[in-house]
């Protein structure tokens, strides 16, 4: 045979398989009992699924709140897992239908606001010049993080969650239709209509997408310390632990700089860490035996 008869070697696909055959041997030996597993499955899964569920309900302290329970709810189904997804993947889904569900709501949530009166909100009180106070640079930052999360919270959750998973997460259709249980086709409609609706905003409101509409981040400083959208004494955002070697708030915003297009914006934070102290006082919950582990 010669070597243009010779099959090519998809070397992605062997490396998918390997990894699929070393999660099912992990789950196995945590369905097995062994805390060593479990414990390395949780420390897998915690950071992604806090960032989901913190692009989901917006906030750090719900965020936090809902990775628990998410985490909790994989660990004590892992004897489920069948490895027709990747662990990760499969766990995404688990929260998905947690966080959807989630009867928390934002504050945007709960007054039922608009992309358009969000925007609107955008210009009222914007100042005609940079911010040029105390940490200038961090607090602009601040404002960005936070309004990138307002503007999520305005989507229905159903498009919220597909915006996320296509456009944050960077999944592909057939991979997001999984997750939400869904066919690929009408994935495929709800996130062109969430970047539909999310595009329109912001070409007409951010500054940061586009250079001629009126909002600037650092103009917005004074005014969102003002209505106690951001605490100068202490930023949620832009001072937020990230994963190890993980992107840091000024990597993610020259990423979305240098792309400069409506998903980088929205995809434009850090890679959050999940906190640690939550984390451990999931092991601490996961060893207790209150728990019916692996059942």
């Amino acid at each position: 045979m010669s070597s243009a008869d010779t099959p090519a070697v998809d070397h992605g696909q062997d490396a998918a398989a390997d990894v699929r055959r070393a999660e099912a041997a992990l789950v196995a030996r945590a369905v097995d009992g062994d805390r060593d597993a479990i414990a390395e499955i949780v420390r897998m899964l915690q950071d992604p699924l806090y960032r989901l569920a913190l692009r989901m309900a917006g906030r750090p302290a719900e965020a936090e709140d809902a990775t628990q329970e998410i985490l909790i709810r994989a660990v004590t189904r892992l004897a489920t897992f069948r490895g027709e997804a990747k662990l990760l993947t499969w766990a995404y889904r688990i929260g998905v239908n947690y966080l959807i569900n989630l009867r928390t709501r934002s504050p945007q949530e709960q007054r039922e606001l608009s992309l358009e009166e969000f925007g609107a909100g955008l210009t009222d009180g914007l100042a005609a010049e940079d911010y040029r106070g105390p940490r200038a640079a961090l607090l602009s930052s601040e404002v960005r993080l936070n309004c990138s999360q307002g503007m999520l919270q305005c989507l229905s959750r159903e498009e919220r969650v597909a915006f996320v998973l296509g456009q944050v997460f960077e999944l592909g259709s057939a991979e997001a239709a999984w997750i939400l249980d869904i066919a690929p086709a009408a994935y495929r409609k709800r996130l062109e209509r969430a970047k539909k609706r999310l595009g329109a905003f912001l070409g007409s409101a951010c500054g940061v997408a586009d250079p001629r509409a009126a909002c600037r981040c650092s103009r917005r400083v004074e005014k969102a310390v003002a209505l106690g959208r951001i605490d100068p004494a202490a930023p949620q955002y832009a001072t937020h632990p990230v994963s190890p070697g993980g992107r840091t708030v000024l990597e993610a915003e020259e990423q979305m700089i240098r792309l400069h297009d409506v998903a980088a914006v929205l995809r434009g934070h850090p890679d959050y860490a999940a906190p640690s102290e939550r984390m451990d006082a999931i092991a601490t919950l996961l060893r207790s035996g209150q728990f019916p582990l692996l059942a």
